[in-house]
């Protein structure tokens, strides 16, 4: 009884242990060895194993733990193919989910044609437990045998081991979990450090390809380029040893322009015939060659390569030509003559990639050096032509200034005529006052200012000053939109204006042209087109249409209408303008936009108006301008152009 009693407390004490131990164990296999070892303490437990399904992979487990006096233990990282049940009983109790106990005589029985169940040696006493999770989902096997008759496992070991094995199949549940949580840590770190390293290469890689492709755009030597090349090859691969060479179809011969080497000081050859070296052996291969020193030995030996030069105790050597639609300009060569530097195809393969961009740079610098002699030559031969056409086109601006002048001077004479009228009226109003404020003056004087004469001088101020105060006010209005319209004539800066105010602005400004002409403008634009251009281009374009439509499409004394639109559409706004005065044929508007074009030379059209909105309209505002007219149906502008200027400048 005590015996018995021993035994249950040794059992309650290994039950605690495998609890404790699954805790604090973050190693399958050590805590498996723990279990074992516990198991010893209550039971003959010489020879036992664990076998866990592989997770990911069906039907395959991983003997994780495995302890026997006869039989070799597997590889615990090796991945085993689970046997069907009739093949293995380590299978049998996994794919049944039973535990199984059995003798040698019943093992050998349940051979098929003569074989053994299982790989193993025969047990005198085998007995296996499924391990099994709160799922229900088999985790794998425990087994325990005896190979010796006088240890066998009587009913309450039996009922002891299945016991432990169920503690071992919660325990293992929470440790699979830690371990794969492990696993894809490490994984996911493992991958994380390749991603980084793939990132870290590829960025090396896009910034040495950026250096390459900016050496066509230095103007540097050729020392100092080829340098520059080696230090942007040296940012991806180890090249202590480096040299380039061209070649010249011309005279069949290649050039070693740079050269570094850690065993010669200097180029053995810094020019030779095509066909001698490994560098004639790449350009005849036209593809990239990876060789070690047995494979470079092999090539000098077999009389592929014809007078090898420079230095052949290397141990690893690479080559790759400088390819550009099949046309080759010559040679990268990479070697090594360190025993840990060895070079692989990905190396090989990256020094490929960077010739094939080399080859880029040396087309571009021989393209750009046969362009300039093209352009010096072309210069040279068009020098006269180009003189002519230079003073021709500063002809022609000079005509368009005096011109823009022309319309502000215009602008000037009718603006000031036009204040003329008002200024004279304050002036007769205020001579007026001066003369009343004298005889009120004399009238107190002499104490005969009465109360009726002072209010009949009270009333004279009071008139006079009414009068000069709206003269002033209509002066100063023709003053404020006269100026802000000259000013943005005559400036080149974006600014910020209202259209529809603007507009008014402008049409007051050219008032002086239009009074006395039976001519009606009406203006329908929606109040709230902020724009943000340039206030001058508008202005000229505007004062350029009414001038054209009074001077070309509205004959002496004829009545018409001028119609000014203006709408947003999107970021764009769609500005119309037309007349209904005489209108113009087909040939007549083919030329409307040449400058110098006009059908009223002799009466003083200048015949570049249109010429200047056309420029205006499609170089500062950056919009389009499309015309259309017929004999006796007017003209009618449509304009297009964006309602914000980005960063531009009037030119």
């Amino acid at each position: 009884m005590e015996s018995r009693l021993s035994r249950l407390e040794a059992v309650q004490s290994i039950l605690l242990e495998i609890g404790q131990k699954s805790s604090t164990c973050t190693d399958i296999a050590e805590f498996v060895q723990a279990v074992h070892e516990a198991l010893g303490r209550i039971m003959y437990a010489a020879n036992f194993y664990v076998a866990l399904s592989d997770e990911g992979r069906p039907n395959s487990v991983r003997f994780v733990y495995f302890v026997d006096e006869v039989d070799e233990a597997p590889d615990s990282s090796e991945v085993v193919e689970l046997a069907s049940p009739e093949q293995s009983p380590t299978a049998w109790v996994i794919l049944n989910r039973q535990r199984l106990i059995m003798t040698a005589e019943e093992h050998n029985s349940r051979g098929v044609d003569g074989s053994s169940w299982g790989l193993g040696t025969t047990a005198e006493h085998w007995m296996g437990c499924p391990l099994v999770d709160h799922n229900q989902q088999v985790l794998g096997a425990m087994v325990i045998q005896s190979y010796d008759k006088q240890h066998t496992f009587n009913e309450e070991d039996q009922a002891l081991f299945q016991l432990i094995a169920s503690h071992v199949s919660s325990a293992l549940q929470g440790l699979q979990s830690m371990d794969r949580l492990e696993r894809a840590v490490h994984e996911r770190t493992a991958a994380l450090e390749y991603e980084v390293a793939e990132r870290r290469r590829a960025e090396n890689l896009q910034r040495a390809l950026y250096e390459i492709a900016s050496l066509s755009g230095g103007a540097w030597d050729r020392t100092t380029m080829y340098q520059r090349l080696h230090q942007a090859i040296s940012e991806v691969l180890t090249v202590r040893n480096f040299l380039i060479a061209l070649y010249h179809p011309s005279n069949n011969e290649i050039t070693v322009p740079y050269f570094v080497d850690e065993k010669d000081p200097a180029a053995p050859c810094t020019s030779f015939s095509y066909g001698v070296g490994m560098t004639s052996y790449i350009l005849k291969q036209r593809q990239p060659v990876l060789l070690d020193r047995e494979g470079y030995l092999a090539l000098m030996a077999s009389g592929e390569v014809e007078r090898p030069l420079g230095n052949e105790e290397i141990t690893s050597w690479m080559g790759a030509p400088i390819l550009l639609n099949d046309y080759a300009y010559g040679v990268l060569v990479v070697q090594s003559y360190d025993e840990d530097m060895i070079y692989s195809q990905s190396d090989l393969d990256v020094l490929a990639f960077m010739a094939s961009h080399v080859a880029v740079v040396i087309s571009r610098l021989q393209a750009d050096r046969a362009i300039r002699r093209a352009k010096s030559a072309l210069e040279e031969q068009n020098a006269a032509l180009n003189t002519a056409l230079t003073q021709l086109q500063a002809a022609q601006g000079e005509l368009v200034r005096q011109e823009k002048l022309a319309s502000l001077g215009r602008l000037v004479a009718g603006v000031a005529h036009e204040i003329n009228t008002p200024l004279g009226i304050c002036v007769t109003a205020t001579s007026h006052l001066v003369q009343e404020l004298k005889l009120t003056k004399e009238d107190l004087a002499s104490g005969a200012l009465d109360e009726e004469g002072l209010n009949q001088f009270f009333d004279i101020v009071d008139q006079s000053l009414r009068i000069m105060t709206t003269n002033t006010q209509r002066a100063a209005a023709l003053v404020r939109s006269f100026k802000q319209v000259a000013v943005d004539q005559s400036s080149d800066n974006v600014r910020s204006f209202n259209l529809r105010k603007y507009l008014d602005e402008v049409l007051l400004s050219l008032q002086p042209k239009l009074k006395g002409k039976p001519i009606a403008v009406e203006v329908d634009c929606p109040p709230d087109i902020q724009m943000e251009s340039f206030p001058g281009a508008v202005s000229q374009i505007v004062t350029n249409m009414v001038v054209n439509s009074l001077v070309h499409g509205f004959g002496e004394g004829q009545s018409g209408s001028i119609k000014i639109r203006g709408r947003v559409e999107g970021e764009h706004v769609q500005f119309d303008y037309s007349d209904d005065g005489i209108g113009m044929d087909q040939g007549t508007l083919s030329q409307l936009f040449d400058p110098f074009f006009t059908t009223k030379r002799g009466s003083g059209g200048s015949g570049l108006g249109a010429h200047i909105l056309y420029n205006l309209v499609t170089g500062p505002l950056g919009g389009t301008v499309k015309v259309v007219s017929a004999p006796n149906m007017g003209l009618h502008y449509n304009l297009r152009f964006p309602r914000v200027q980005h960063g531009k400048q009037q030119a």
